[in-house]
């Protein structure tokens, strides 16, 4: 059987690149002491930290990309966003390490979102409300938009 991949998901797996090549052009002028520093209006997360959360959005989209495609419905944990970051002490890790980690990361589910087939992409994630797959990958970009903003 041939796979079918949905136009849509290849734009947004390279929209994803395009973001995460230009975040990182940009998060190389920060220095690891400014990213480890508690910034107003990020939650009291540091960069490392929302960083940090961009790493954990990530595995636990990965999960959902990847078992989406072989089940009509599945259940997740919600992913509890303090507890995560606080367990990984992000503001202890080297900023690079970091940077390097989440671009490497996001490259891949870049790959994963643009083969995902079109007869998965109605599959349910159910959360606190019903999500499809293909809502998961259009909220994956915009959470990170959003993040990566926070960041610089």
């Amino acid at each position: 059987m041939m796979m079918v991949y949905p136009p849509r998901m290849n734009d947004i797996a390279q929209e994803l690149k395009a973001e995460v090549s230009a975040a990182c052009q940009r998060f190389a002028g920060i220095t690891d002491h400014e990213a480890s520093v508690a910034r107003e209006g990020g939650g009291g997360w540091s960069r490392k930290e929302t960083l940090g959360h961009l790493i954990d959005s990530a595995a636990n989209n990965h999960q959902r990309f990847v078992r989406l495609i072989h089940a009509d419905r599945l259940a997740f944990p919600n992913y509890e966003q303090e507890p995560w970051v606080a367990a990984q002490a992000y503001r202890e890790r080297d900023w690079t390490d970091l940077v390097e980690l989440w671009s490497a990361y996001n490259r891949h589910l870049a790959h994963v979102i643009a083969r995902l087939p079109e007869s998965a992409l109605d599959h349910i994630w159910q959360a606190d409300e019903p999500l499809t797959l293909r809502s998961i990958a259009e909220h994956y970009l915009r959470h990170l938009r959003h993040h990566v903003a926070q960041i610089v």
